[in-house]
């Protein structure tokens, strides 16, 4: 009723009064009046609203940042759980359910290992409209020439937005880093410090890859030492 009259803008029940211009003047002041009430009570309400919706998103927020801080201290505990298993096969493939279970934590799209034209790929990752073919070495050993020939061979059969990532835990040899790195240089290479990097929440794991490849784009090194990062 009172939103009703609140859009009245013609009162015929006033008139033929000998001062129906007075109560017409009083009338439409009301009128006025109401309208401008029910306005402040609307924005209150909005207003409530609107405090409540900000109170549960930043509830929500909260436990996003919760549960991603204790999804990543998980993933870290497993990681140190599996250094005794460095160098055997079993680890190995710890290690690759591992890595994707991270990749899946930072909601990058991949897919698990396969088998393509008879050869074993450790899995893909796909962003910002390049995939990268994965090979990782959970191995006491760093990673040598031959990997990287390797893994740069598998890249060379596939697509030109085609890439190649490497993980290894034990790192490299300089001689697999000179062999990786060149012009156009196709891969990236990562080490156990580049994976922590992101455990310790310095930077997410796709600004590890995006900041490793503008280096390599810049430089032709496929490999820029995490402790590089900053510089």
């Amino acid at each position: 009723m009172a939103r009703f009259l609140s859009e009245q803008t013609t009162f015929p029940d006033l008139r033929n009064w000998e001062d129906s211009a007075q109560k017409v003047v009083g009338a439409t002041k009301a009128v006025a009046e109401l309208k401008t009430y029910l306005k402040a009570q609307d924005e209150t309400i909005r207003s409530e609203k609107e405090r409540e919706e900000a109170k549960a998103k930043a509830r929500e927020d909260r436990q996003k940042i919760q549960r991603s801080l204790t999804d990543k201290a998980k993933l870290q505990q497993r990681l140190d759980a599996l250094h005794s298993a460095v160098g055997t096969q079993q680890g190995g493939y710890e290690f690759q359910d591992w890595f994707y279970d991270l990749v899946d934590f930072c909601e990058i799209q991949s897919r698990r290992p396969y088998v393509a034209s008879g050869r074993q790929i450790d899995g893909s990752l796909t962003f910002d409209g390049t995939t990268y073919l994965v090979e990782l070495k959970f191995t006491a050993a760093q990673a040598d020439a031959t990997d990287v020939d390797s893994l740069r061979s598998k890249v060379d059969d596939k697509a030109d937005n085609t890439m190649g990532i490497m993980v290894s835990i034990s790192g490299y040899s300089s001689v697999a880093i000179a062999q990786a790195s060149g012009r156009k240089t196709t891969l990236l290479l990562f080490d156990a410090m580049h994976i922590y990097m992101f455990l310790s929440g310095t930077l997410s794991f796709r600004d590890i890859i995006s900041r490793a490849r503008r280096h390599a784009s810049q430089t032709g090194e496929a490999f820029l030492a995490a402790a590089k990062f900053s510089s």
